[in-house]
């Protein structure tokens, strides 16, 4: 029954080529007259580390944002990102999407721009330092207003600024500290080296005799290692003192997101679609008779 209901399908669509092949010559059509009537709109993104603050709330933050967009509040748009009026109604969305990171591997690879990343996957993982924020916009030479916008939205929270001059706070005594600990195994280590290399001398003449080598190196590892922590710390101290930084900027599109492909993507199935249940009814027109006749 499955390969007749297959076989009845294929010939019905060999049957109905032209029609159906006009339908999609028809799609594309109206997809370009929807495109050279409707205003051009452009998309561009931004990346950001995250320094301070949970990922997902900062997510949440840049997201309310999104919000004032779908319920077409300029006014509370243009009072968070401190911008006119005029600058605001250029502003067709903002939103933040998850950066995957495939295998594991610290690379970013994916935008989540659908948001359909499934969160038990233990493989491809939400990265937690960065997100990425898409704009759409009318003109794409707003961008930079735009963007010292969203940085001075995400910089005004209090919240935030609470949690980075804690994180700053936290970041110097830590330093102090590892710089104390490599002073203190620096002095072990010349202690250490002096103190053996005395318990090696004979007492009274005769040979002196090494039954073991010791490992002096492992504390300059030790101390190696701590200098590692300290420069990473002063990396995260001086680089990303702020609460966010720019990974990636906003570029000035060069083609417009409302172009005719956009359209056609939903257009030509519509009409593809609308083409074939027109012409099953056509093919089965007595028996849909016979059915409103018997009931």
């Amino acid at each position: 029954a499955i390969g007749k209901g297959i076989l009845i399908s294929v010939v019905f669509l060999l049957k109905h080529w032209l029609p159906l092949g006009l339908s999609i010559i028809l799609g594309f059509g109206i997809s370009y007259l929807l495109r050279i009537s409707s205003p051009s709109y452009y998309a561009s993104d931004m990346v950001l580390r995250n320094n301070a603050v949970p990922i997902a709330d900062m997510m949440s933050y840049v997201n309310r944002l999104h919000t004032f967009c779908l319920e077409d509040n300029k006014e509370a748009l243009s009072q968070a990102l401190s911008l006119k009026s005029e600058s605001v109604e250029n502003v067709l969305d903002i939103r933040s999407h998850w950066v995957i990171d495939k295998n594991r591997d610290g690379i970013p690879d994916i935008v989540d721009y659908k948001d359909k990343h499934d969160i038990y996957d233990t493989i491809n993982i939400m990265m937690q330092d960065r997100l990425n924020i898409r704009v759409r916009i009318v003109e794409p030479q707003e961008l930079i207003s735009l963007k010292n916008g969203l940085l001075a939205y995400i910089h005004s929270d209090s919240l935030f600024q609470q949690r980075n001059r804690l994180r700053f706070k936290q970041n110097n005594e830590l330093i102090t500290r590892l710089e104390y600990d490599i002073l203190q195994l620096d002095s072990l280590q010349k202690i250490k080296y002096y103190e053996e290399t005395k318990s090696r001398q004979p007492q009274s003449g005769g040979q002196m005799i090494f039954l073991q080598e010791q490992k002096t190196q492992l504390v300059y590892e030790d101390i190696y290692g701590l200098y590692n922590r300290k420069q990473a710390r002063e990396a995260e101290r001086d680089i990303y003192s702020d609460i966010v930084t720019i990974l990636s900027d906003f570029s000035i599109p060069a083609i417009r997101e409302n172009n005719t492909m956009y359209y056609s993507k939903r257009v030509i199935p519509l009409a593809f679609v609308a083409t074939l249940l027109i012409l099953i009814i056509l093919a089965n027109k007595k028996k849909i008779r016979e059915v409103f006749e018997r009931y």
